[in-house]
């Protein structure tokens, strides 16, 4: 099982999609419960969604699941949103905070994941952003998400269609984070919201290095978009 698809282009973006992955080993599938089978928490058809939008762009894909591990979670375990409900590195619960594993994986079981899925995932996209900034000088990371747009465990209400994450404006310029913005605002009969539930997961927060020429966002659609 390879855990990524690259697709090289030579424009300065690139589209990061640690989540729409639905493969696991057979060794991990033994031990998820009836609702861990079910592999809900995808973010289902966004490499489709978002393929022919830009010419030349690089697209890094993880081809495992997210409940393998997550590959948009800090490798150290540590919280991206403390004292908020979230999923960990390898989640123990969906989104709707039911179990997933009938046997959970033990610490020796997550650094092996470690090492087989998310180092490998990150180690191309890492590659990917220094080969486009080679040509570009800089470049521009767009990593790309889906979730439910009501899910009580994660969040209240009804989330907006668009979500945008810029870890309040320290992982891209200035000049990036209003364009975004301003497309999504101006999108007539759709909602946006900038640096909402959703600031941007790990991937953005890791190399949106603006001062050093590199430009990251998240997006998160809701799935009801």
């Amino acid at each position: 099982m390879t855990p990524f698809e690259i697709t090289r282009g030579t424009s300065p973006v690139l589209l990061g999609f640690p989540h729409t992955g639905t493969d696991v080993p057979a060794e991990i599938w033994a031990n998820l419960n009836e609702e861990g089978r079910k592999l809900r928490d995808a973010d289902w058809h966004i490499h489709r969604l978002y393929a022919g939008l830009l010419p030349e762009v690089t697209t890094v894909r993880a081809t495992f699941h997210r409940y393998c591990i997550d590959a948009n979670r800090d490798p150290s375990g540590a919280s991206l949103y403390p004292g908020q409900n979230t999923t960990s590195l390898v989640p123990l619960t969906d989104f709707d905070d039911q179990p997933l594993w009938a046997r959970e994986p033990d610490q020796a079981a997550i650094e092996r994941r470690k090492a087989l899925f998310h180092a490998p995932y990150h180690a191309a996209l890492a590659a990917e952003i220094a080969r486009v900034k080679s040509i570009h000088g800089i470049a521009i990371l767009y990593d790309c998400h889906s979730i439910r747009s009501q899910c009580p465990f994660l969040f209240d209400g009804v989330l907006p269609a668009f979500n945008i994450g810029t870890d309040n404006g320290k992982t891209c310029a200035l000049e990036f984070e209003d364009a975004v913005a301003g497309i999504c605002r101006s999108a007539e009969g759709y909602t946006s919201i900038l640096n909402g539930r959703f600031r941007g997961g790990w991937t953005t927060r890791r190399y949106g290095r603006p001062q050093d020429g590199v430009h990251a966002v998240q997006m998160e659609l809701a799935q009801s978009t």
